[in-house]
């Protein structure tokens, strides 16, 4: 008797499992082989699982099987180890002994089902949660208000619509369409897997709704983009006397945040304030990100600063705000604040604004100590981070780290081939850029519309017809051919393939145009002297009610100056100002300064760039150095010369433009001066390429190189081309 008084005393008063093990090892004499009552071993069990022991309960289950003659091997023990195994989250062993329990006791025990069901729905496999419930169904189990949320939930998590489906016809067929529980997880289902047209019907049918199944629905608006359609269900939930809480605001306050609408957020700022909720962290965080995405900066950090409990997404929240708004130096700051402060643990979302930061700032020195951290940390498995690590290094221009990390990676999807080919081509790496397209290919990964976009920029930079052709083709097969961003590509492409008439065909053909279409195809005409068509094409942008931007006239004035229509070009360089509130950037006046140049109006274009509005760069002199060569305009190509030396020479361009002023005037020796001076300042004149494409396949020649095994072949045709 004085062994189950302290039995009970010890598991009422919550003490260990471990102790309890020990007063029943003491008492009963376990060791020993004494028979151990039911009651004893449901109250131990009972122990185990309010502390979570799993070691204690694992003993007591091995005392279970040693003993299977016993009557210790009830269902209902049974049932208390199962529950003891889902507790400490050991689903296979739960399993396991789950499925030992003897009908009818199994069949019976509906919450046990429920329990296991719950289980794998939270922690996973889904497919296994799924699965217990059809064998549920198939024992003859009559499912609960409590089965469906559960069974839904791995339905949402496996995105398995027609399964969900089914079971809400299962739903019917019980009769549980009314429960609001049921109703709420078939809501939440629905938006998960990306059908608001089912979960409206599934609302709308709701005889009563609380402010869960109010709040599903506002955040699956919100998740889809649906900012009108989540604040009009917020002004009915509370026209149905139903208070919006915490949880409705943050479901409401990222859907304002995307639309940027200030005033609204303003609004549930204030609201948030009288309701004592912006003290909660994840609704601070959520106005922190709200005020970040509306561009409000000041607000942001005024929320962020006032907050007492600050967490990683409160962090990756600040950081991501400053990151959009531009401050990506304070991005940084803020990190190594986190990390000296709170060692807060990385998260992918702070990661990828941080690593955007450095790639917008061409800070690859901070983006490799990030990639340290990213090793360090494991993230380096999650393609999300690894794929946005490999963009930065492609847009820093650390291209070889790029390929190194590609290369490293087990894990790719198109985000990532898109990376490195585009970040291969920006770079010159173009053969790099079709190799890693094969290879794309040859892995079963099928390139999407990004990966046309990247590809065709290489088939432009090596004029690789064929290879832009075959993507064309790609294209069309796929689907992708009526694609705006991919007909942009083919008229540049075509373009710069010396077939503006394809190009053209294109751009008519497109079914919609935006001012980058006009711009490609405006540019396409001037690089082929074709200045008249660009100008009527202009002409007929401006019928179409479309504004052009400072790219459409680098381009007009681009085509102008190719094609000698010196009074156009000024035309529509005092026009881009007066007429549509264009700045003239320092492009336009290269542009001006080419076009006044070739025509032979040398003084005039100096006396352009000496009453430009800003300091004129080494671009800007060069412009006019390249018009003194074709002129031979000794002298003022001297004192160009001398005011871009002042100035600090970029390249070898400008002293191999005055060697050549020098060379065509007969003045070898000043020549001779010009290169030693460039080889005294450490410039060395990069080699010469030439790309030929023979059969689909593109050869890459360089100046002076005879390595080539077809060299000989094709230099010696040079004469006909």
């Amino acid at each position: 008797m004085r062994t189950n008084v302290l039995l009970t005393t010890a598991t009422t008063s919550l003490l260990s499992s471990w102790t309890c093990m020990r007063f029943f090892t003491i008492s009963s004499g376990w060791k020993k082989g004494r028979t151990v009552s039911s009651g004893d071993m449901i109250q131990l069990l009972e122990a185990c699982i309010d502390s979570k022991s799993v070691r204690e309960g694992k003993t007591v289950h091995q005392h279970l099987l040693k003993n299977s003659n016993t009557t210790t091997c009830s269902s209902t023990i049974l049932g208390k180890l199962t529950r003891l195994y889902i507790t400490c989250n050991k689903l296979e062993l739960a399993s396991w002994v789950f499925n030992s329990i003897p009908n009818p006791e199994r069949k019976n025990n509906v919450i046990l089902w429920n329990q296991i069901i719950r289980a794998y729905a939270w922690e996973g496999p889904f497919e296994r949660a799924i699965d217990l419930y059809y064998e549920m169904i198939d024992t003859g189990v009559t499912p609960t208000k409590f089965t469906y949320p559960f069974v839904l939930k791995a339905c949402s998590g496996l995105q398995a619509i027609e399964e969900g489906k089914k079971i809400h016809d299962d739903v019917r067929k019980f009769g549980l369409e009314s429960d609001v529980y049921i109703s709420t997880a078939l809501v939440d289902f629905y938006i998960k897997c990306g059908c608001m047209t089912e979960a409206a019907e599934v609302f709308a049918d709701m005889s009563y709704r609380d402010v869960v199944a109010w709040n599903a629905m506002v955040a699956g608006s919100s998740l889809h983009g649906l900012y009108s359609d989540s604040i009009r269900l917020v002004i009915r939930m509370q026209e149905a006397g139903i208070r919006p809480n915490s949880s409705t605001v943050v479901a409401i306050l990222p859907a304002i945040g995307e639309a940027s609408d200030l005033r609204q957020g303003k609004t549930v700022h204030g609201y948030c304030v009288r309701r004592n909720f912006h003290s909660d962290v994840m609704v601070a965080t959520g106005l922190l990100d709200m005020y970040g995405k509306c561009s409000y900066l000041a607000y942001a950090g005024r929320t962020f600063e006032t907050m007492v409990i600050k967490n990683e997404v409160t962090w990756s929240a600040i950081i991501g705000a400053y990151v959009s708004c531009g401050f990506l130096s304070e991005a940084l700051d803020l990190f190594d604040q986190m990390q000296l402060s709170d060692h807060m643990c990385l998260s992918p979302v702070m990661l990828g604004a941080l690593l955007r930061a450095c790639a917008q700032m061409a800070d690859w020195r901070k983006g490799r100590r990030l990639h340290g951290y990213i090793i360090k940390s494991g993230f380096l498995l999650d393609l999300r981070v690894s794929n946005t690590l490999l963009s930065m290094y492609a847009k820093c221009g650390t291209i070889g780290d790029a390929v190194a990390l590609f290369s490293e990676m087990d894990l790719k999807d198109s985000i990532s081939y898109n990376a490195i080919i585009s970040g291969c081509t920006q770079n010159g790496k173009v053969d790099e850029a079709l190799v890693i397209f094969h290879k794309m290919l040859l892995s079963g990964i099928n390139p999407d519309v990004e990966t046309m976009v990247a590809l065709l920029p290489a088939c432009s930079y090596v004029a690789a017809l064929q290879y832009g052709s075959c993507v064309h083709c790609y294209s069309v097969v796929c689907g992708y051919a009526n694609e705006t961003s991919i007909c942009n590509a083919l008229i540049d492409m075509y373009s710069k393939c010396g077939k503006a008439d394809i190009a053209r065909v294109i751009f008519d053909k497109m079914p919609k145009r935006d001012i980058v279409s006009w711009n490609a195809m405006v540019f396409g005409y001037g690089i082929h002297g074709l200045g008249l068509e660009a100008v009527l094409l202009f002409h007929d942008m401006l019928t179409a009610a479309l504004k052009p931007d400072d790219l459409t006239f680098i381009s007009l004035l681009t085509a102008c100056s190719h094609s000698g229509l010196v009074a156009e070009g000024k035309k529509w360089f005092v026009a881009m100002t007066r007429d549509f509130s264009v700045v003239p950037r320092v492009e336009h006046y290269i542009c001006m300064v080419d076009l006044l140049g070739r025509a032979g109006l040398l003084h005039e274009a100096q006396n352009l760039i000496e009453t430009m509005p800003f300091d004129p760069d080494v671009r800007v002199w060069s412009a006019l150095l390249a018009a003194c060569r074709l002129h031979k305009n000794i002298k003022l190509g001297e004192d160009v010369s001398n005011k871009i030396q002042s100035l600090g020479p970029e390249s070898t361009g400008n002293f191999v433009l005055l060697s050549n002023i020098y060379s065509n005037a007969g003045r070898w020796d000043d020549a001779a001066l010009v290169r030693i001076k460039q080889r005294n300042w450490g410039f060395k004149k990069s080699p010469g390429y030439s790309w030929v494409e023979v059969n689909g396949v593109v050869h890459a020649f360089v100046g002076g190189d005879r390595s080539h095994p077809f060299s000989l072949k094709y230099t010696g045709n040079w004469r006909y081309f």
